[in-house]
């Protein structure tokens, strides 16, 4: 069973609804082939992260080639589509034979970045934030969690997951000496803006962020936003619509 920390951020990153408008490669997209002068939709790198996970399933099955008819009819795409997207960043594939999976598997990986190792950092040691500690599957995907911050006395000096809670006003030398720049905010909304604050002081560049509001940052800081109640509504709203 997956760990309920697991299913909140791959539902939501798998969800189409967060991913309306452009995003600029040169600023947003580390690794891989990009081209230099046009503007990759958002939607576009959701559906790549969709396609890898796919393609991880079928080469853990011994696939060797696919072709873009099937990665899109499984995942409810156009075959066009598949193609489309790849296209941003490259030609692959051969015609007659498709995708060697493996080959693009790599690929992909370089495209998002995630073929290198992230550093994460975890801020607000809750129940949220010892579910995402523990859970050793995202070393798996290229995200290790090496560092865990609270401001609660009764949390700092605790062992979770084999690391130490420290406290959270003091952790700006250690982010900077292990080049960690992800961070995941699990805090009350109360205290947000604070961590933000302090961890983007300390270079943190990336955040996944699952209070209920927006902090703010400069514009060279990003955010995914996890707000339970807003995946809650898009269910109950598929559900009394009938829509996918």
């Amino acid at each position: 069973m997956w760990p309920f920390g697991l299913l909140v951020i791959w539902s939501f990153i798998l969800n189409d609804q967060w991913t309306e408008g452009p995003i600029n490669q040169a600023t947003k997209i580390q690794g891989g082939f990009v081209p230099k002068k046009s503007d990759i939709p958002k939607a576009t790198v959701t559906r790549l992260s969709k396609y890898l996970r796919f393609l991880e399933y079928e080469n853990e099955r011994g696939r060797e080639t696919i072709s873009s008819r099937e990665v899109g009819e499984r995942l409810q795409y156009t075959d066009t589509q598949v193609r489309k997207d790849l296209t941003y960043f490259g030609q692959f594939g051969s015609p007659g034979v498709g995708y060697h999976v493996e080959e693009l598997i790599g690929e992909i990986r370089k495209i998002l970045g995630t073929d290198r190792k992230w550093q994460v950092a975890v801020v607000g040691i809750g129940n949220l934030g010892r579910a995402l500690a523990a859970n050793k599957s995202f070393l798996q995907k290229g995200f290790e969690v090496v560092a865990l911050y609270d401001n609660a006395p009764d949390v700092i000096g605790m062992e979770v997951a084999g690391m130490t809670v420290q406290n959270v006003d003091a952790f700006s030398d250690y982010i900077r000496e292990n080049e960690i720049s992800l961070a995941v905010i699990a805090v009350p909304a109360t205290e947000a803006q604070k961590v933000v604050d302090l961890m983007v002081k300390a270079e943190i560049k990336g955040f996944l962020n699952f209070a209920p509001i927006h902090p703010v940052a400069p514009d060279d800081v990003f955010f995914v936003t996890v707000d339970l109640a807003v995946l809650f509504e898009q269910l109950t709203f598929r559900i009394g619509h009938g829509s996918r």
